[in-house]
Parts: structure tokens; C-alpha cells; sequence
């Protein structure tokens, strides 16, 4: 239960399409204010370079494409300190990284992990898709077809890393991995559901108004910082 006494308020920062290796020292940076209690809780929201990433106890077979693939998609690899195996990230992908505080909440890791995965089923189902859990596998999935994928570390119960959502995502770059070390299930995306491009903005939020739903939250806003935190622009 959430201790009825705090009021919780989440800063929300939409960043664009940012570096992986700067978003990975932007959480490690907002890591360290919110264990001194120095920021509110922290949700950013973003997209990414083509880019692979392995956690913890990823095994490394299963990142399958070469060199020359990898080169010739300009995809950068990276291993990473979230639970997990690998998992691509790449523009019109919707990815989230909340940096909270568990202790203001539930301090239960899984109960976090099948609240993300709510967050994204609830987001879905606005869209008119019917999605849900499989027994024993972190993510969200549609039937046998994964759409999100879902990959976190926790230390002093404040969270890092996060959750990759597949919106608009060009699938075939997930021929390089094996997703999540899972070799017989798919991966798919909004866009591939449904029949047709969807407005990424739309679906921040729609998933905003129910991570906040989901997590208690009393206050929050959204604050878009794209021109500060995209690379690409000077």
C-alpha cells in the first residue's frame, strides 16, 4: 500500500531520440539526486539509435548479427548492469526509464516489474489490443508475440532502466539478436497490430496518464526537453 502521508509527485522529461551511452549517464546522474533526495521521482520518456543491449546474465550468442550487420545498420552494442538478456532499441520505439523511489510506494521489485507491464497492457488496450502476461516471462504480449519488452535494476530500492515499447519500430532489425534470449516467440508492435503508423505523442500520453494511475501518483508534469537532450541537434 502506497503510505497514504507522502505526497508523490513524478517529474516527466520527453526527450526525443537520445544517445544510449547519454541516457544511460543521464539515469546514472538522476540515480545518485534521487538517492539523496535532492529530485522528485523521475520518469523520461525517449527513443534511441539503432543500438543492442545486453543486461547482466545476457548470454552473448545470442546477439547473432556480425560485424559487417551490425556496421552496415549502424547499430552500437552495449553491456549493460539491468537484469535481462538482449534487446534492441531503435527510433519509434517508445522507451521509459523511471528513476522512483520504492520505498515511497511498495518496496516489492515484482510487483514494480508487473506494474510497468500494467501500465503498458492498460496503454494497449486504448488502442483496442488485447494484451497480457506469459506465465514465467517478464513483458507484454499478444498471444505468443511480444510488444514490450521490459528490463530493470533496483538498488536501495530506487529503479533504474526500464522498458522498450514497440510503437512504430522497424521489426526486422530484431533479426540480429535473439530477443531476450526467447527463440521461439516474435516480436511485434502497435504499427504491426494495427495496420497503420501511430502518433508517438499520442501514445506518451495515454501511457503517462496510466503509469501514474498505476504507481499512485498525486502530481506530475511533462516537460519536453528534446532540444536539450537530443544529439543530433546543436
Amino acid at each position: 500500500m502506497v503510505n497514504q502521508f507522502t505526497y508523490r509527485i513524478l517529474d516527466i522529461e520527453n526527450l526525443g531520440i537520445v544517445d544510449y551511452k547519454l541516457a544511460w549517464d543521464l539515469q546514472k546522474d538522476t540515480f545518485q539526486a534521487r538517492l539523496k533526495n535532492e529530485i522528485n521521482d523521475k520518469l523520461f520518456l525517449l527513443e534511441h539509435p539503432h543500438t543492442y543491449t545486453l543486461g547482466k546474465t545476457a548470454d552473448k550468442n545470442n546477439l547473432v548479427g556480425t560485424e559487417k550487420y551490425l556496421s552496415e545498420n549502424k547499430i552500437s552494442v552495449y553491456e549493460i548492469d539491468r537484469g535481462g538478456d538482449i534487446t534492441y532499441h531503435g527510433p519509434g520505439q517508445l522507451v521509459g526509464y523511471p528513476i522512483i523511489n520504492l520505498t515511497d510506494w511498495k518496496k516489492d521489485t515484482h510487483k514494480y516489474l508487473r506494474s510497468l507491464e500494467e501500465a503498458i497492457i492498460l496503454t494497449c488496450a486504448e488502442f483496442g489490443l488485447k494484451t497480457g502476461r506469459v506465465e514465467g516471462l517478464t513483458g507484454v504480449w499478444i498471444e505468443d508475440r511480444k510488444i514490450a519488452a521490459i528490463g530493470i535494476k533496483v538498488s536501495r530500492w530506487i529503479t533504474m532502466h526500464g522498458f522498450a515499447f514497440n510503437i512504430n519500430t522497424d521489426l526486422s532489425l530484431f533479426s540480429g539478436i535473439i530477443p531476450c534470449g526467447i527463440a521461439d516467440k516474435a516480436v511485434t508492435s502497435l504499427e504491426k497490430e494495427l495496420g497503420h503508423n501511430v502518433e508517438m505523442n499520442e501514445v506518451k500520453n495515454i501511457f503517462v496518464k496510466y503509469f501514474t494511475k498505476v504507481f499512485g501518483y498525486d502530481k506530475f508534469e511533462m516537460i519536453d526537453k528534446k532540444r536539450i537532450m537530443n544529439p543530433v541537434e546543436n
